[in-house]
């Protein structure tokens, strides 16, 4: 089996009516392993599709939204063990001795 042969199975038991331009999409998820992570590569063409989907996009549209992902991971440039900037650091406080049994809460 080839991977023309694959695409046309997995179309059919999902019951996607579609053409892949696996060049297309096996290009942006090198480019997301290279400069991102390895593990962007399967996330970053999952949501190229979804992105597709949820537009109907010709396959004209579903270039330039993959040209778009393409750029974003040609140009990251943040290591895959960086911190992500928004995730907060704060102290969660202990309040594990504190009785919140006649605590009231609304609906």
């Amino acid at each position: 089996m080839n991977l023309h042969d694959w695409i046309d199975e997995l179309s059919d038991v999902l019951d996607v009516e579609t053409e892949v331009d696996e060049g297309l999409v096996l290009d942006l998820a090198r480019t997301a392993s290279q400069n991102v992570q390895r593990t962007a590569a399967p996330i970053t063409a999952y949501l190229l599709g979804i992105a597709a989907g949820a537009r109907d996009a010709d396959p004209e549209e579903i270039e330039r939204l993959a040209a778009r992902a393409q750029q974003l991971a040609e140009s990251w440039d943040r290591p895959a063990d960086a911190p992500d900037p928004d995730d907060i650091d704060d102290d969660v406080p202990d309040d594990s001795t504190v009785d919140h049994s006649t605590d009231l809460y609304e609906d």
